[in-house]
């Protein structure tokens, strides 16, 4: 069995202590982490490395692998092409009719895409919140494969169509009978568990606006029924808590209760506009864990969800980039950034999110979240081996010093969340397996993915007819 010795990094274990080792070394065998400390005991603790591979990571910084609970597969390849729309005509006019475009390899090269910056830039796993059959989970499942990543996919099931008097038509309903709770039971059947555990499948509800509630209770019942892990996107925008309203005489969260959309099972997503005292108290009632999506919400003029009344009700909360039309990137880092900022400046406090509870939103909060806390989200002794080393030797970084053992500089895991992106990215460990190196992907081609997306998103934007909005102040080509 392979065996790997990692030494001499700064290591932000997120245990349950929250230890930082200043010095300390991590020893992979197989897959799992067998043993991990201080260099000073290192003897003590470590059987000697016979046949072991030593792996020096002075200077870098060693963190959990970043889990993002909410990062749409396909619409990397529509990265750009809907700036400054409002969320209704964003998914109205652009994101679902460029999505029911897709066919053959699309679904394929656009997972492949996202994945491979996900994984290049410290996500080592990722719930897919809202896939629909024009994706071919078959394909999905093949990147998933190839690329090395872990992937959770939640698979769209679509129920009665949207009530269009609401004004939001969704052309994705013509394939409505695809995307059925029946067709879910036998996905999660099928792919559940596949390459060694790393693939797992998901029910994806709609977004509630106005679709007969049956349809959410049939999903919320299968779930439970059938032990299949469950989320949705809910009280994104402020039209949609009015349209709950409208529909369901009810607050977002007690429409997600009425229907079984709730429990530690669920992750819902967004939620910016609700019921703040009420449906908090749902929250923390039945465990339920939210997908925060700060840029996102941002760019989309959603609003900023009240993170903070959450987690001071001792919700999970995790992050999640959303998708590149509404991101641009899949760079989990610049969402950790942006969340410890706006809630700080909402509330003009900046001592409300800290550097550590980001971190913590991104690694332990993301494992609980999907239900693999006991074996992802800290590097603990039997966990996997999953882990990213950050080089922050960069100016960007300056003047963190990693041989500073005074402890009175920068915090590390300041210069994590705060000076670093995914390009400080130098080495990803996945299940044990050096999957990205010297900032390097080593189980595909980068260049060709990159290309694949090229030719792929120019075949979609011409066959849907959907094009960039044009650019602003009269900005023109010559």
């Amino acid at each position: 069995m392979a065996s790997t010795l990692y030494t001499n990094a700064t290591i932000i274990t997120v245990n349950h202590e929250r230890h930082v080792i200043r010095d300390g070394w991590i020893h992979v065998v197989g897959n799992l982490i067998a043993a991990i400390g201080p260099t000073s005991n290192i003897k003590s603790k470590l059987d000697k490395p016979t046949n072991t591979k030593i792996v020096s990571l002075h200077g870098k910084i060693v963190i959990p692998g970043l889990i993002n609970v909410h990062a749409h597969l396909i619409q990397s390849l529509i990265r750009g092409l809907a700036e400054g729309m409002p969320l209704h005509n964003w998914a109205c006019d652009t994101i679902w009719p460029m999505e029911v475009a897709f066919e053959n390899e699309d679904g394929y090269i656009a997972a492949k895409l996202t994945m491979a910056e996900m994984l290049k830039t410290g996500t080592t796993c990722f719930l897919e919140p809202m896939l629909p059959v024009q994706a071919g989970l078959e394909n999905i499942s093949r990147a998933v494969g190839e690329v090395g990543i872990r992937a959770c996919l939640g698979t769209l099931v679509k129920g009665p169509k949207t009530h269009s008097h609401l004004g939001v038509t969704d052309v994705r309903d013509k394939d409505a009978a695809l995307m059925s709770v029946n067709a879910a039971i036998a996905n999660h059947k099928k792919y559940h568990g596949n390459f060694n555990d790393r693939l797992h499948i998901w029910m994806a509800a709609d977004t509630p606006r106005g679709a007969d509630e049956s349809g959410f209770a049939a999903i919320g019942e299968a779930g439970l029924q059938h032990n299949i892990r469950v989320t949705m996107h809910c009280a994104e925008a402020s039209g949609d808590k009015k349209m709950i309203r409208e529909a369901y005489k009810a607050t977002p969260l007690e429409f997600c209760s009425n229907t079984k959309m709730v429990g530690s099972h669920v992750v819902l997503a967004h939620l910016v506009h609700i019921a703040e005292d009420l449906d908090i108290e749902i929250l923390q009632r039945t465990g339920t864990s939210v997908a925060h999506n700060p840029t996102s919400n941002a760019k989309l003029g959603d609003g900023i969800a009240p993170i903070p009344l959450m987690l001071a009700a001792n919700i999970n909360v995790a992050l999640g980039s959303d998708g590149g039309p509404c991101n641009n990137a899949y760079d989990l880092f610049r969402d950790m950034h942006l969340a410890g900022l706006i809630h700080c400046a909402k509330a003009e406090d900046p001592t409300l999110l800290p550097a550590e509870q980001i971190l913590e939103m991104a690694t332990i909060n993301g494992a609980r979240a999907l239900g693999l806390e006991s074996t992802l989200g800290s590097l603990e002794v039997g966990k996997k081996a999953d882990f990213v080393v950050i080089d922050p030797s960069g100016l960007n970084a300056a003047p963190y010093d990693p041989a500073d053992t005074t402890c009175s500089g920068m915090h590390p895991t300041t210069v994590v969340v705060h000076s670093c992106s995914g390009e400080n990215v130098e080495m990803v460990v996945l299940d044990g397996e050096v999957v990205v190196e010297n900032g390097v992907l080593l189980r595909v081609d980068e260049a060709q993915i990159k290309q694949n997306a090229r030719d792929a998103s120019l075949r979609l934007r011409q066959s849907s007819g959907v094009k960039a909005q044009p650019m602003k102040l009269g900005w023109q080509y010559i």
